[in-house]
């Protein structure tokens, strides 16, 4: 007998969305008969002032009401760490000369090196930088934007990229973004 949403124990809310999937899974039908569209997100944070972060925790709540489990991270360092989520979307900063910011550089120095298969992994990119800069506008976002599709990952939507000189606040831009974006997950 196949899972559906009119048994008891699939009525659930987004912090349970995994955990059906998982027994879904475990159950050996796919996951496409979850009919609610529910996706485990991981918002991975490259952040060096802030900024980065203040974006991920306004778009959290945005993505829970939209029946998504949502977690949020500035320590993955690992492939291992991105598949444990349906879904990754990627909010980075830009520092220095376009640099990835020092807390998601090793990942996304492992990723560029060893090239792990990540094509059953779709993403989205905010990417945030400062036109004043323009040779290196949003090259945080751009170069991880560039590691994950080299590893086979597929993106979802396009690309956001948040100019802080003339959006001082980066969250409003993103939460303008991610009202499309979460209709494609």
């Amino acid at each position: 007998m196949r899972p559906s949403s009119r048994q008891p124990g699939f009525s659930q809310s987004a912090p349970t969305a995994r955990a059906t999937r998982e027994l879904v899974a475990s159950q050996g039908e796919t996951q496409s008969l979850m009919s609610d569209g529910m996706a485990s997100i991981l918002i991975l944070v490259g952040t060096e002032s802030g900024n980065a972060q203040m974006v991920a925790d306004a778009l959290k709540p945005v993505l829970e009401t939209a029946g998504h489990a949502v977690d949020i991270t500035d320590k993955a360092a690992t492939p291992a760490d991105l598949k444990s989520h349906d879904v990754l979307l990627v909010v980075c900063a830009t520092h220095g000369s376009g640099d990835i910011p020092s807390n998601i550089l090793p990942l996304a120095e492992t990723l560029e090196r060893e090239k792990p298969d990540l094509s059953d992994r779709r993403y989205g990119m905010i990417a945030l930088g400062d036109m004043t800069y323009q040779d290196t506008f949003c090259g945080g976002g751009k170069k991880v934007d560039k590691v994950l599709e080299l590893c086979g990952a597929k993106r979802i939507g396009d690309r956001l990229e948040v100019d802080a000189s003339s959006q001082p606040l980066p969250d409003e831009e993103a939460l303008a973004w991610v009202e499309g974006w979460k209709a494609l997950v």
